[in-house]
């Protein structure tokens, strides 16, 4: 793992998040974007090296949806960036990480995602992202 590539925070209203974090940086977000996928919309701010994702659940059934039902609003996950997303998954699993999905999918800002489930890291939900390349 490289770095804290960025922190994911689940919020009920986008726009509202985006004039508060904007407020709060000092900085309009980079990027926004649907991931059907997953459920949500998110924006992107950047702060020095690392990023905060924000994340607005598209229906109630997404994760974010569900997340901010038992939770409330608040940190949903920490990502980490990797080179190798692959070789990762297949470390953590030997050491008895529980990964959520067997191989790597498409996320936000373009990338490849893999997320461990929070009872195998203290309740923390994490994400490895690998920059995706133009062979992926």
């Amino acid at each position: 793992m490289q770095k804290i590539e960025h922190l994911g925070i689940a919020v009920s209203n986008l726009d509202a998040a985006n004039a508060l974090y904007a407020k709060l940086l000092g900085t309009m977000p980079y990027k926004t974007e649907r991931v059907e996928s997953e459920g949500v919309n998110t924006s992107f701010f950047q702060v020095g090296e690392s990023k905060i994702e924000l994340l607005e659940a598209t229906n109630p059934d997404s994760p974010i949806a569900k997340f901010i039902a038992k939770k409330g609003e608040g940190i949903h996950h920490i990502a980490f960036d990797v080179d190798d997303i692959h070789a990762e998954m297949r470390r953590l699993q030997a050491e008895g990480f529980v990964l959520l999905n067997e191989a790597p999918k498409r996320g936000a800002d373009n990338k490849l995602v893999c997320f461990i489930h929070p009872k195998s890291a203290n309740g923390v939900l994490v994400e490895l992202c690998q920059e995706i390349r133009e062979a992926e």
